[in-house]
Parts: C-alpha cells; structure tokens; sequence
C-alpha cells in the first residue's frame, strides 16, 4: 500500500527526531562533561577507589576550568562487573568516556571493538616510557597497538599467621620449599589448632578469576621450571590439553578439600567468601595460611571499616614454591587493570586528559600506596616513600622477578571459566580428578574452536 506523501513526511521527521535523540543521548552528552566508570567494591566499607578518583576528579577540574567529571561506579562482584561494562560499551548512548579494564579481558573487548587504541596520545607523552614492559604489553592487542593505560600490578603469595603458627608449633620464618611443605603445615594446623581453618585456596565458579589466577595457575605456573608456558603453547597458539602438570595442580587442591585443611565447601563456593577472609578470619586469628595477593593491607589501614594496626607484626609473608622445589624455586601470577577509553567515547582527548592527570608521578605513587598495589612506573618503584610506605611492599615487589601473566587471548575468559568447573568438580568430591581434567580438555576443545594442543 503506497504512502501518503503526509504519512510519509511524519516519518522523515520521526527519523530525524530519533537520530538527534541517540547523538544526543551518546556518552558524556554534554560538551564539558566527562563520564568515568569504574569496579566499586561490594564491601561498602572498602572505598579506596572512590576516594582517589574524588581527588583526582577535584583535581582535574581546577585544572580545566568549565569542564566536570561524573564518576559512574558499577557495584558488583568481577563477573557481574565484565558483564555490565561491556553492555555500556556497545552503544554510544551508553558509553562512558574513560573505563577500568582488568588485563585478563582487555583483550576480549579489543577484539569486540569496544576499545579505542591509544598510540596516538602515548607517542606524545613522555611519562608514556616511564612504565616497564610487562605492564605495556599487557595492555596490547594482536594488532600491537595499546588499549590501555596500566594503574599497577599485583603479585601473589602465601600469607601466614605467626598467631596460629605458634600455637602449632610451626616457625614464625616459616618458607615452604614444595607443595608437600604446605599441605605439611596445613595438617599440622589442623591437629594442633582446632579453632582455625589451616589453609585457604580459592575454588570454583563463585570465586571467579580469583580460583583461576589465585589458586590454579599459582600452581599450574609452578609445575616447571617457568620457561615454558604450562596452559597456552605460543609456537603454535594453541591451548594445551592433555597435561600431567593441569592434574597434579588439580589434585592439590582435591586434597585441600578432601582433608579438611580448608574452609567448608559450602563456605568456599560463597562468591563473598573473599570478604570474610579479608575481614574477619584473617584479622581474628582463624586462618593459618592464605594463598592471596599483594593488595590485602588496603582492608586493614585506617578508615578501611577492618582497620588492623597490628597486621606487620601479626602476619608473616612467604613465596609460593614450585612443585618440588627446582628452579626457579618460587612463582607468582601478576594481573592488574588499565584504564581504557571506549571507542564510543565521547569526548576520548579529555579522556586521555584525565589518565594524564592520574598518572603523574605524585597520583601514581598517592594510588599504589593506597591500593597496595605493585608500581609499573620505574621512578615510583625506585621512590623511597613507595618502597618505604609499607610492609610488605618490597617482598611482594621483589616477585615481579619470578611472575607470570595470564595468557589474555580473546579466549581466555572461557576457558578461565572451565579451570574453575573442573576445580569445583574436586572441591565437592563430584569429580576424580581424572574425570575433572578430561571433562576440562573437552570444554577447552569447545571454547577454543578446537585451537588445542595435547601434551
């Protein structure tokens, strides 16, 4: 039926109309106006963000004057987090100008084409060659190009209790030099202080990348001697399938579960679980070992809500060993975040504008003592008020010798997420462990389009 030439005005209008409300409506609509968001922790007690980006919204807008900063916080745990962000991206009517991408999916969203390369604007600043290669890099895509300006970096280890570890009779210097000497002291705890879970390894689905990085590949990357990569072959970018050291990591932590040596499962499989660690069990004394990372303090300074003052004098800090105690003799998994500007962005130079801010020498350094977070900029990482500023910050900065990161293809979230079913499957006793690794090569095989490599 043919349209009449009114109907057919009223429609060019309508047309017209929506195609001025979607420009109008993208992110940041108003000219001077900068959207930020960013991961707000689910600890409402926690606001170590939210307080630094008010000082650098304060900041940047007494250094250009007109212009606002709208700080859009996403409150959710990693998972939720991903999920959302990457809603916002796809559409300028929703995307922010300036976002916080954690490493291990910066890469996934590259791929997706959320993400703005940044060569541009790094060419043209200097402080641009004040951060270490292994933090750039982790913010590069297959194209080579950069997508991301790195705030830090973390590493992992095992935190002990010298409370609990006098009433077991175990050495206040305690260093595990295997796997074995771990779960010895975990067994030890267990029959000679009843009040306290021994040990603490993430573990499946709820915990997220926290089970994957924290616990799994900490073992995983630990099978060897760490000059191969143990999960993704990179001469022939294929995953590996089929691994004797996947099991074994697999089975330590079977026996974690199996023995009684860590939390109820019910407990473990809690998605807040992290929470009570950091909160409660670590500061009362009711954990003997934690294998977590370097951020921890920033729970237990003032004003966190879990203020611990005698936490230095309370905790002792040791590195993970390797399986068996060969060379290298310890690892670590390092990660972090960057701050990332969406291609949908409205106003992407102001953007760039407010990473510069951030990231001048004084921020930088302001940010990493706050988070407890490991400096990528060589002259912070140098700087006697970072090394000094805590405990605990040169040992875990010293492992970025011994550190690993992820594999961060688009792939990796899926098959993060099988590492974690297969974890479940020995952690509830579901799974042998045998059954666990095949039903984990099968998925891989899925997730990967069949990209994998048995060995």
């Amino acid at each position: 039926m043919p349209v009449r030439p009114t109907a057919a005005i009223l429609i060019a209008l309508t047309l017209a109309a929506t195609a001025l409300t979607a420009c109008s409506g993208s992110s940041g609509s108003s000219p001077n106006t900068l959207k930020i968001s960013f991961k707000q922790s689910t600890d409402n007690s926690i606001k170590v963000m939210d307080t630094y980006l008010a000082d650098m919204k304060k900041e940047f807008e007494e250094k250009y004057p007109g212009k606002k900063v709208e700080l859009v916080p996403i409150k959710a745990p990693d998972a939720e987090y991903y999920t959302k962000l990457q809603q916002m991206l796809r559409s300028p009517r929703t995307a922010p100008d300036l976002v916080y991408e954690d490493t291990f999916l910066i890469n996934s969203d590259i791929t997706s084409g959320y993400l703005k390369p940044l060569d541009p604007y790094l060419a043209k600043w200097p402080d641009w060659q004040q951060f270490v290669d292994t933090a750039r890099n982790a913010a590069q895509g297959a194209d080579g190009k950069t997508y991301g300006v790195p705030d830090g970096t973390d590493t992992r280890g095992l935190w002990f209790d010298k409370r609990v570890f006098r009433k077991a009779g175990l050495p206040a210097d305690w260093q595990p030099r295997t796997w074995d000497d771990i779960l010895a002291a975990a067994r030890t705890i267990r029959q000679k202080v009843p009040g306290a879970i021994p040990l603490n390894v993430y573990t499946g689905k709820p915990a997220g990348e926290s089970a994957t990085m924290q616990t799994f590949e900490m073992l995983l990357y630990g099978t060897n001697d760490g000059t191969t990569d143990p999960l993704y072959d990179a001469a022939t970018k294929k995953w590996i399938t089929g691994s004797q050291a996947f099991k074994d990591s697999l089975s330590f932590v079977e026996k974690v579960y199996k023995e009684k040596l860590g939390p109820d499962v019910s407990d473990a499989l809690d998605p807040n679980f992290s929470t009570a660690v950091r909160g409660e069990l670590l500061p009362q004394g009711k954990l003997g070992i934690a294998l977590d990372g370097s951020w921890l303090p920033q729970d237990w300074l003032p004003g966190s809500g879990h203020e611990w003052k005698d936490w230095s004098k309370q905790l002792g800090l040791a590195y993970m060993p390797t399986q068996h105690g060969q060379a290298p003799g310890k690892v670590s998994m390092s990660g972090g975040w960057t701050w990332s500007i969406p291609a949908k962005a409205a106003h992407p130079d102001l953007a760039f504008d407010f990473i510069r801010t951030m990231q001048t020498k004084d921020n930088a350094r302001k940010w990493y003592i706050a988070n407890s977070g490991i400096a990528v900029r060589r002259d912070v990482a140098s700087d006697p008020a970072y090394v000094g500023a805590q405990p605990g910050i040169k040992f875990f900065t010293d492992l970025v010798a011994s550190t690993h990161y992820r594999p961060a293809y688009p792939a990796y979230p899926k098959v993060s997420t099988a590492v974690q079913e297969a974890m479940e499957g020995v952690t509830t006793g579901d799974r042998s462990v045998e059954k666990a690794a095949s039903g984990y090569d099968s998925t891989l095989k899925d997730v990967t389009d069949d990209q994998v490599i048995q060995k």
